[in-house]
């Protein structure tokens, strides 16, 4: 089980979506799940997250809604799925230091 579950709603992000993602995969704690609803995109935002999903299964869960239900409809949704004693929160146009979830982590822990 994951110690974080890293939460995202992605709405037709496709230009920021990888590199958003891309700063999660370079963080220094990587006791980490990350849960990503796609919200009905109508641009490449899901085949984005599906390759990412495909190099690291054990790392995505992916969810795609079939119509636009919109931002807390969408967490809600990843909320339901993670497993991670604890949320992070994360936009898809975010980029996050690369120690952001050590330092988090450690400070909840104090």
């Amino acid at each position: 089980m994951p110690r974080i579950s890293i939460i995202m709603s992605v709405y037709n992000a496709e230009r920021s979506l990888a590199a958003a993602i891309d700063s999660i995969l370079a963080q220094t704690c990587q006791d980490w799940e990350f849960v990503i609803c796609d919200d009905a995109s109508t641009d490449q935002s899901w085949q984005i997250l599906q390759k990412y999903h495909a190099s690291q299964p054990d790392k995505f869960v992916l969810l795609q809604n079939q119509e636009n239900r919109r931002l807390a409809y969408s967490l809600n949704r990843c909320l339901q799925l993670a497993k991670g004693d604890y949320i992070a929160r994360m936009d898809a146009d975010d980029l996050s230091h690369p120690e952001r979830l050590e330092k988090q982590l450690a400070f909840l822990q104090a």
